[in-house]
């Protein structure tokens, strides 16, 4: 691996951890808003903080693969990246619409964003 590569890797691993942060602050954000028994909002707290986790162990799932890059093979990293890239633009859309996770929103879209990124240079 060229140095290069190793800091394209090195920042996109940067951007999955920010935005599973992200993501994860958000979903206890939700949970908790949830616990309180909202009136006409807890359906969609408990919906916003599913998306929120998926996005988590997503992007520690893609995490995980690429440390890992030497032993899985370039498809399987590709997959991989592409499903973190549709989970986090997906959670993006549910996040548009629980009050005060726009940041998480936009993460999620950074998220998806680098993942694009990352795959041009596979190509």
């Amino acid at each position: 691996m060229t140095t290069t590569s190793q800091q394209e890797l090195f920042r996109f691993l940067e951007d999955r951890f920010a935005c599973a942060q992200a993501c994860a602050e958000c979903a206890r954000s939700c949970a908790l808003r949830a616990s309180l028994v909202e009136p006409d909002g807890s359906e969609q707290q408990e919906r916003v903080r599913r998306k929120a986790i998926m996005c988590v162990e997503m992007c520690d799932a893609t995490c995980r693969v690429l440390s890992e890059q030497n032993q899985v093979d370039e498809d399987a990293i590709r997959m991989q990246v592409e499903r973190c890239r549709e989970v986090c633009l997906d959670g993006a859309q549910v996040l548009d619409g629980c009050s005060g996770a726009q940041d998480t929103a936009k993460a999620c879209r950074e998220c998806a964003q680098a993942c694009t990124d990352f795959l041009d240079t596979l190509r």
